[in-house]
């Protein structure tokens, strides 16, 4: 009965989900998009050593459909949407869950400054479907979702509001705890939702080097609320930078005891064909969460681990 009535209690969370998710396939249908489907279980991830995906008969259940997202680009489909379950081994938390579903998106010939602008008007789109025409309130907070949203660079971003320089984040390996403990909880004190962009070219990960400052990759991620969202990149487009980049995540891998995934070579070949894009993955979990007002993951999704 207890698990009876803990279904029952996600059922407008539920309904609006479902709402989100249409309204989400209708934004892009009617912007010429082409919907597509890829294979959860791939031969192996984009070798990123802070992401760890689940092994499945030899090979691995993805952890985003990048990869074979890329290689569509690369033939020729120059606008490109996908809804898909997506799974990471160990992510569990208010926040996390091994199994969930992420929004992800390609446009070529438009770099990350103009995924920004196409970001704004979906969520924005969304919001209005359900809604919300200027302001959702979230976790007690009001976010005016009225555009332009606000654009901070990490550069920025450290110096405002971290009790280390960036450079002394990079070196002692604590970046990703300052962001979490320092940074992101002060985008809920400006009350828009905020792009976070220009990341250090090291945590660049697939995105390509800024032409007017080779220290800095164009990459760039979404807050709301102080709840991180989405994660884009103008993306690079550079076979041999591309080895070389996953070459150091493999060594960093390995270092670290964890699985060393193997080379996308299939990926790699067909890199230098793909046009001058950007792409974009989005939390559909999170993005429920936001329009639900809710504290946990586990209130938007039907299942969680522990209820099978």
């Amino acid at each position: 009965m207890e698990e009876s009535w803990k279904l029952a209690r996600k059922r407008d969370a539920l309904h609006l989900r479902a709402a989100m998710i249409r309204t989400i396939r209708e934004f892009f249908i009617d912007r010429d998009y082409l919907e597509v489907e890829t294979p959860s279980r791939i031969p192996g991830p984009a070798p990123e050593c802070h992401i760890d995906a689940i092994p499945s008969d030899g090979w691995f259940l993805h952890t985003s459909p990048e990869l074979c997202m890329k290689r569509l680009l690369s033939a020729g489909y120059p606008r490109i949407f996908q809804i898909t379950r997506c799974f990471r081994d160990g992510e569990r938390g208010s926040l996390h869950i091994p199994e969930f579903t992420l929004l992800e998106w390609y446009k070529s010939c438009i770099d990350y400054c103009r995924m920004m602008e196409e970001c704004e008007e979906l969520i924005v789109h969304v919001a209005r479907s359900l809604g919300h025409e200027e302001k959702i309130h979230y976790r007690g907070e009001k976010i005016d979702i009225r555009k332009p949203w606000e654009r901070i660079s990490v550069r920025d971003a450290f110096s405002r509001y971290s009790s280390v320089s960036l450079e002394h984040a990079l070196r002692s390996n604590c970046f990703d705890e300052i962001m979490v403990e320092e940074i992101e909880p002060r985008f809920k004190e400006i009350q828009r939702p905020v792009f976070l962009y220009d990341y250090p070219v090291t945590l660049g990960a697939l995105a390509r080097v800024k032409k007017a400052d080779p220290e800095v990759a164009e990459r760039f991620e979404l807050y709301m609320g102080g709840l991180e969202l989405a994660n884009a990149f103008s993306e690079l487009t550079d076979a041999a930078e591309q080895r070389e980049r996953f070459e150091e995540e493999q060594k960093d891998r390995r270092i670290s005891g964890k699985v060393v995934y193997p080379m996308p070579e299939k990926f790699l070949s067909e890199l230098s064909n793909m046009p001058e894009a950007s792409g974009i993955a989005l939390g559909v979990d999170r993005l429920a969460m936001i329009f639900t007002n809710s504290e946990s993951i586990d209130d938007v999704v039907t299942f969680t681990p522990e209820e099978l």
